[in-house]
Parts: C-alpha cells; sequence; structure tokens
C-alpha cells in the first residue's frame, strides 16, 4: 500500500472515530436530559393546595377523561401535562378505581397516581345531628357514600330488611347511634346499614341492657323516649336526666306522657312553637295527649347523653313540667297538676308578651 493511501485511510478512521464521538456525545447529552426530565416528571413535587384540604371523588363507572379533568378542575395540579404523561405511563387509563381521594400538598404525580391506581382513598367523617325523619336520614347518609338517597330510603322502609336487622319501619331510625364515623365512599348502602347494626350492638353493652332492664324498657323504648326528651331539653344536656324521670313516673303511673314535641311531629309541622288545642287534635300514634303510652318509634334520632339520661334518670316525684318563662332553656318543674298550671300560666303570658302566637 502507498504511503498515500494508508494516509487516507488513517484519516478515515479518525473521521469514523469522530463521527463516533459525536453521536455517542449526543446520546449521553439526551439521555441525561431524558434522565433528567424522567425524574422531574416522576418524583418532583406536582401537588400545590396552600394548605387547603382537596379531595376528588371518582364516582363508580367514571371514565378517565372524566376523572382526570376532575382533578384539573381542582386547580391544584402545578403542571398538568407531567401529570397526565404520568398517568397514562402507569396506565391509570385501564385502573381506575371509585373512591374519595385526597390530593395531598407535595405530593409527586407518582405517588398521587400510586394512591388513585391502588384505590387507597381518605377516610371520610360521617355524624349525625338534626334527624327527625327517614327521608331525611336517606339524604344525610347518601351525602357521605356514593350511594342515592332513594336506596336508604328502599332499605330503611323496607318491612322485610329491617325485620333482618331485627327493627321494623318505625324503630329502625334507632340503629343509628348518633356520633361520629369513619367510613369511606364507596361504601354501599347496604354495607353501611351493617356498619351501623354493629355500632348500635357495640353501643349496648351489658350495664347499658341491665339499665333499661330496670326501667322495663326495651332497647328501641330507651331510644323512643331519649328522643322525646332531646326534644323537650336541645339547650342543656343536664336537665335531661330530670325530664326523663318526670316521662318514666308517667309511665309507671299508667298516665298519658302529653309531651309537645310528640305532637308537633304528629302533626308534621315543624315551625310550630306554641302547641295548640288545634294541634292536639290531631289523631295519630305520636299524639300522646291522645294516646297512653310510648310513640312507635322515635321522633329524632337522639343523643347518646339523651339516651344515657333515660338510663340513668334523675329520682324524684316530679309528674309535670313546663318551660320557665325567662326563656333559659331550663323548665320549672312540678309533683301535682295545681302547681303545674301555676307554672304553665306563667309560661303562656310570657309568649303572649313576646308576640309568640303559634
Amino acid at each position: 500500500m502507498s504511503q498515500l493511501s494508508r494516509t487516507e485511510s488513517r484519516e478515515r478512521a479518525t473521521r469514523r472515530r469522530n463521527r463516533i464521538a459525536a453521536v455517542t456525545a449526543i446520546l449521553g447529552v439526551l439521555f441525561v436530559c431524558f434522565s433528567y426530565y424522567f425524574y422531574q416528571v416522576f418524583f418532583t413535587p406536582n401537588i400545590e393546595t396552600k394548605g387547603k384540604p382537596t379531595y376528588v371523588l371518582v364516582r363508580r363507572g367514571q371514565s378517565y377523561k372524566a376523572v382526570m379533568d376532575s382533578i384539573d378542575a381542582t386547580g391544584v395540579v402545578v403542571d398538568k401535562l407531567s401529570f397526565h404523561f404520568v398517568a397514562k405511563l402507569m396506565k391509570y387509563d385501564r385502573l381506575v378505581k371509585p373512591g374519595r381521594y385526597e390530593l395531598k400538598d407535595g405530593y409527586t404525580n407518582r405517588e398521587m397516581i400510586s394512591d388513585l391506581r391502588a384505590g387507597r382513598q381518605s377516610p371520610l367523617k360521617l355524624t349525625f345531628q338534626n334527624i327527625r325523619l327517614r327521608q331525611d336520614l336517606a339524604r344525610k347518609l347518601s351525602t357521605a357514600i356514593e350511594a342515592r338517597p332513594g336506596q336508604f330510603d328502599s332499605l330503611l322502609s323496607s318491612p322485610s330488611y329491617t325485620r333482618k336487622l331485627g327493627f321494623d319501619t318505625t324503630s329502625i331510625l334507632s340503629m343509628f347511634i348518633p356520633n361520629t364515623y369513619e367510613l369511606y365512599y364507596n361504601t354501599s348502602a347496604e354495607n353501611l346499614m351493617q356498619r351501623m347494626k354493629k355500632e348500635y350492638e357495640k353501643f349496648w353493652t351489658p350495664a347499658r341492657e341491665a339499665k333499661a332492664k330496670a326501667q322495663s324498657l326495651t332497647r328501641a323504648q330507651v331510644s323512643t323516649l331519649a328522643s322525646i326528651v332531646e326534644a323537650e331539653q336541645q339547650q342543656h344536656a343536664d336537665e335531661r336526666p330530670r325530664v326523663a324521670g318526670v316521662y318514666l313516673n308517667r309511665l309507671k303511673r299508667g298516665m298519658k306522657l302529653q309531651a309537645d314535641p310528640t305532637v308537633v311531629y304528629a302533626n308534621g309541622d315543624f315551625g310550630i312553637k306554641r302547641v295548640l288545642n288545634v294541634h292536639l287534635r290531631k289523631d295519630s300514634p305520636y299524639n300522646t295527649y291522645m294516646y297512653n303510652g310510648l310513640p312507635p318509634g322515635p321522633i329524632n334520632l337522639p343523643s347518646i347523653a339523651s339516651i344515657d339520661a333515660v338510663l340513668n334518670p334523675e329520682q324524684h316525684s316530679y309528674l309535670y313540667f313546663c318551660a320557665k318563662e325567662d326563656f333559659s332553656g331550663y323548665h320549672a318543674f312540678a309533683r301535682n297538676e295545681q302547681e303545674h298550671l301555676v307554672n304553665a300560666r306563667r309560661y303562656q303570658a310570657a309568649l303572649s308578651r313576646a308576640g309568640i302566637m303559634k
């Protein structure tokens, strides 16, 4: 080979090495860039709630697009493009699961999508308050979980279903002990009913059972009487054992309870502030001015404090009470009708002076 040919060969080899080095360098830069981007989109915080708890609800059967739109609408995803990219890469579009998920401040895309894929929900708290009617309860339960009011109303009004739980359609409300319960959004209506049944059984300890028996009352009767006590004394829990004692004294003597809240319930008008004769004439098993004994079921969901007031009543000889004329929320108690009429006239006069006529 000539000197010229050897020189050209060396030059071609050098150019080849240079090209390979250049391509290698470019690929190296691309790899570093891609690695950096990969790290950024997967491991850099991308949820910013500014300290405000933020949640997204994923309904059963909801599409991937609808879920992503809901998350975008919260406004807490900093880089939506990278969030959607990671969601696709992690195949979340094939693994959408219903539930209530918290978009946690400082979460990375990988952490958020992992929670959504795995169905790792944030529990919610359910608290019962101011429930009077079955329909009210059905609406309240449906605000906490995915099940609709109609599903609960159907169960609560079903004689066969309530019988399985040990109640009827009027006493079933007593199964719901007002408290704060943790549950998940995708809990079914039937599962929630079963949960409440378990909580009810847990509440009725042997000690409470023994106290109910000592008063000659069933669990359901305790709840019904407690609901009346609750309605009579909503402001001052410390007076409830005395109010409970009055009603228990009347029951033992075979006297009508004559509880105004039951008349209000019977009339279905919860705006009544002054019970009049026209209200007393309402023919209903809930009208304790008309019928002896306890009404068929509770007139509200009584608090634990009211239930325990019935189980631990104040021992006294009072048979009557009415609200005090000072509108303090407390009551004037009496041992006989004569004393009671004096107290009642004072209160009626106070109502009239205040312009409360109905």
